[in-house]
């Protein structure tokens, strides 16, 4: 899009018309838009508050100094050096131009009174700590005015103002590009919901199994009335086992409570009831729990985290990013796109074709 720039001309007016009708040709030959007192229009808000409502909406700022300081503001400055004060304040670039040669210009058009002297000469002093240049004459105002900006705006491009319509057809073509990128990751997702990531074909999974380790506690059965009495806990036995048990098997027990999200804790009780749920046979019909209850029943740790391991390499589950308290010390799993997909189909019900 063209963009336009508005530029802010400040200086005294009645010494420097000429100089600033060279200045204005300069900017409109830049297609700039020129913005100064000359050009304000009658308002009913104070003059210091249009000022610099009119800085505000400007992207650069051109101080012009000649001989005179200029008529004072309520701060007891001029309005010239006010206007500079303020454009740096907002951090709006700018450029000073002071007369080459003061004393050369005419005494009705230099500072007669002193103390508004030496408001000049600091005020000068204070234009040359930024970027400024030096003219002699009107035209050559103009000609440096002109050059100057042109750098200007390469090396500090501004905001700038562009035609209405041309807005409309860059958003437009800009929500058409926003657009497609969206359908684009959108089938990406898709497709991520139904193919395994790179690189897991040679793990172990599916219909595959893993060996699983687990201890089951035995514990004496009470006898005994409801509120009898013991002198000491019933006594207690650990037991090993194993057993094996498909990957999709496991991950159909544990998947579900990932669907949200699930500590590592939550997903260890359920593969805890998993083992048990597949081995309850097996665990009565051992000696040691004849006569006996099954207290407690837990699957060996390095198991439980080899189980998650494989299950994040086959980018089923992986760590939630939700944030937590400094407390909180769990570590927390959720399904992948991938994963949900993998898991509704194992735990969906289907229809029996004979009903």
């Amino acid at each position: 899009m063209e963009k336009r720039y508005q530029v802010f001309v400040s200086s005294t007016f009645q010494d420097l018309k000429d100089e600033r009708r060279e200045i204005m040709q300069a900017l409109l030959e830049l297609e700039c838009i020129p913005a100064g007192m000359e050009l304000f229009p009658a308002a009913n808000q104070d003059q210091w508050t249009l000022i610099k409502e009119v800085i505000n909406n400007c992207d650069y700022y051109i101080v012009v100094i000649g001989g005179l300081y200029g008529s004072l503001g309520p701060t007891g400055q001029s309005y010239t050096e006010m206007e500079y004060r303020y454009a740096l304040e907002r951090g709006i670039p700018t450029i000073g131009f002071l007369h080459k040669n003061p004393g050369s210009i005419p005494a009705n058009l230099s500072e007669s009174d002193p103390k508004k002297k030496k408001q000049l000469e600091e005020f000068c002093e204070l234009v040359k700590n930024k970027m400024c240049r030096y003219w002699e004459n009107p035209a050559d105002l103009g000609s440096k005015v002109s050059r100057s900006l042109v750098k200007l705006t390469k090396k500090s491009p501004g905001v700038g103002w562009v035609r209405a319509n041309e807005i409309v057809e860059s958003s437009s073509a800009e929500i058409l590009r926003l657009k497609n990128r969206i359908e684009e990751l959108e089938a990406g997702i898709e497709a991520a919901r139904e193919t395994a990531p790179a690189g897991t074909e040679s793990l172990a999974q599916g219909d595959e199994t893993f060996q699983i380790n687990f201890t089951a506690v035995a514990r004496e059965k009470q006898t005994g009335g409801a509120f009898q009495v013991f002198d000491a806990p019933p006594a207690e036995q650990a037991y090993a086992f194993k057993y094996k048990a498909s990957w999709n098997d496991i991950f159909s027990a544990i998947g579900p409570l990932m669907i949200d999200e699930a500590g590592d804790e939550t997903i260890k009780s359920g593969l805890n009831t998993f083992t048990i749920e597949r081995n309850i046979s097996a665990i009565r019909k051992h000696a040691g729990f004849d006569g006996k209850d099954i207290a407690d029943i837990h699957i060996k740790d390095s198991d439980f985290q080899t189980i998650k391991v494989q299950l994040r390499a086959l980018g089923l589950i992986t760590k939630s990013q939700r944030q937590r308290s400094v407390k909180d010390t769990d570590t927390y799993w959720t399904l992948t796109p991938y994963g949900d997909a993998v898991m509704t189909r194992l735990r969906a019900i289907r229809r029996n074709p004979e009903e």
